[in-house]
Formats: C-alpha cells, sequence, structure tokens
C-alpha cells in the first residue's frame, strides 16, 4: 500500500522519466543521423510513403520524417507542445512500420516502430506531465 501510494503521487516523475529516455533516443540515435544524411537519404525515407499512396516529393517527405524525429524528440524531452510533436512522431512511426511490413521485414525488425507508435500515442493522451515547459504554459494561461 505504501508503495502504490508513493508512485501514485509520483507519476508524473514517470511521464517525465519516459520523455527523457525517448526524448534522447529519438534526439541522437534516430533523428540526428538522419538530418545528416541529406536529401538523398531523406529520399529514401520519403519513399516510403509510397505504401500510402504518395509518390510525389519523397525528398519532402523524408525530410519531414527526420524532423518529426530529431525536433519531436526535442520537444518531447523538454516537455514542450508534447501532443502536437507526439502526433507527427506517431504518425512518423505508423509510416515506418508499414515500410517494414511491406518489405517482409522480420517481426524482430519491424515491432520497434509500432511500440514506438504505441508509446506516441499514449503521451498524446497522457500529455506531458507537470515536470514539463507544457504544464508551465498552462499555469501561466
Amino acid at each position: 500500500m505504501i508503495i502504490k501510494n508513493f508512485l501514485n503521487k509520483y507519476s508524473d516523475a514517470g511521464i517525465l522519466f519516459l520523455r527523457i529516455g525517448i526524448g534522447f533516443s529519438f534526439i541522437f540515435v534516430h533523428g540526428w543521423g538522419k538530418i545528416m544524411g541529406g536529401p538523398e537519404l531523406w529520399g529514401k525515407i520519403g519513399g516510403s510513403m509510397a505504401n500510402l499512396g504518395i509518390t510525389f516529393a519523397p525528398v519532402f517527405w523524408g525530410f519531414m520524417a527526420s524532423i518529426s524525429e530529431f525536433g519531436g524528440g526535442i520537444l518531447i524531452l523538454l516537455g514542450l507542445f508534447t501532443r502536437p510533436a507526439s502526433a507527427f512522431m506517431a504518425f512518423t512511426m505508423l509510416v515506418a512500420f508499414m515500410q517494414h511490413t511491406s518489405k517482409l521485414d522480420p517481426w524482430n525488425r519491424a515491432i520497434y516502430p509500432m511500440e514506438m507508435f504505441a508509446v506516441f500515442m499514449a503521451l498524446l493522451f497522457i500529455g506531458a506531465g507537470k515536470y514539463s515547459i507544457d504544464a508551465l504554459i498552462s499555469k501561466k494561461k
């Protein structure tokens, strides 16, 4: 009972830990490499939109996915515009999952974007928690 009360009292700390871990991961592991990959890589990434029937401007779509991961990682880490950033990142992960499944990649490779889709959808509904810039902004209003 004591542990449950403690965990309930500090559930916003759990959201903070989640945001820090996911934010750093998407900034430095996923997003930065894609941003630095430039138009050639962006075109390859953007080609994934063909799974949705969108075949024009693959460099643009790849750039947007790269910005979503890098910039979204920064926003989620800070807890700033968490819900919109989560929506963009969830969409990016859904497209990535569709790309992996269309190539018949093994499940251990395809499931990661679906897991991240679930995380971003959860953040979309939960929000950034009280230890965030979003919370500071809403207090001022």
